[in-house]
């Protein structure tokens, strides 16, 4: 796991789903689910991105995601449309 930011989202900062998605493994992550982001890994022959986050009442989690058109390429193209700085 890599312990650097991606894209918008900040070791230790916490963020909430603010567009439903689905990922790789089909887990649903809906409106108003709120992650704490630990680091993520990326595996180029896969097109493979790992998002390590806590899961507000579900504990530590690998959001597993695939960056192709057709996975979840869009997700990760528009992360922003996706999490938002969580308040408080």
């Amino acid at each position: 796991m890599n312990t650097h930011d991606f894209e918008h989202l900040k070791v230790g900062g916490r963020y909430v789903v603010t567009r439903a998605f689905a990922d790789f493994d089909r887990e649903a992550h809906p409106v108003g689910e709120v992650w704490t982001f630990r680091g993520h890994s990326f595996l180029p022959y896969d097109d493979g991105l790992s998002l390590f986050v806590e899961v507000q009442g579900h504990g530590q989690r690998q959001i597993r995601m695939r960056w192709l058109e057709g996975d979840q390429g869009e997700i990760i193209d528009n992360l922003r449309d996706y999490l938002a700085p969580a308040g408080g």
